[in-house]
């Protein structure tokens, strides 16, 4: 996992959350913080394609149950669009 995608991942988390990074871990998950609910969830997706560049396909979505899936995803989404020689 590349550490600049997890810290930008874990910043914009924070900020969709409303928590201190320093709250926000790998485990992170809907079940360990309270304020990550549906509608966040889909606040923190859309946060993230803004960031990045990327567009998340709905199943995507559902795999990302927590940071360290939702960092996973990011890189290989990164690595796809780098890697598409024009």
């Amino acid at each position: 996992m590349t550490s600049t995608v997890f810290e930008r991942v874990r910043g914009i988390t924070a900020d969709v959350l409303n928590l201190p990074a320093s709250k926000v871990t790998q485990t992170s998950s809907p079940e360990t913080i309270h304020a990550w609910d549906s509608a966040n969830h889909l606040n923190l997706i859309l946060a993230l394609e803004q960031e990045f560049g990327l567009v998340f396909e709905p199943e995507e979505y559902e795999e990302m149950s927590n940071l360290d899936r939702i960092v996973t995803i990011v890189q290989r989404k990164l690595n796809q669009v780098s890697s598409v020689s024009w």
